[in-house]
């Protein structure tokens, strides 16, 4: 959802992709907020060439900084009842909870050659 620039450029990306029959597949990892969690949820109960969702739990910290109406149970996603997106951000909590920035390590060959890990 994130990298396809958004709710309204997924869709632009799922119609061209129905044209083929292909369907979709929004990534659900935990390197994603729960925000974008709502908001694909969302999305996949629009999209009419619906393929797969991929969920990861969030830690309990997660969770607590971002409370949310979608729930995993017996192997399905419900995007629950509240407004919009159904998730919300907890700003005081989250603010006891600085941002780190991470990224993935770079592999060299051992000549110093960049390489695809």
């Amino acid at each position: 959802m994130v990298g396809a620039g958004g709710i309204t450029h997924l869709r632009r990306i799922a119609d061209f992709a129905a044209v083929w029959q292909v369907r979709t597949g929004c990534h659900g990892a935990t390197d994603l907020s729960p925000v974008t969690m709502g908001a694909a949820l969302h999305f996949d109960t629009w999209v009419p060439n619906f393929g797969v969702q991929e969920y990861m739990r969030h830690t309990p910290q997660t969770d607590e900084v971002f409370p949310h109406a979608y729930a995993f149970e017996d192997g399905l996603l419900f995007p629950g009842e509240a407004p919009g997106h159904g998730v919300l951000i907890d700003e005081a909590l989250a603010a006891r909870h600085p941002y780190e920035p991470r990224q993935l390590p770079i592999a060299r060959l051992e000549d110093g050659t960049m390489w695809n890990w």
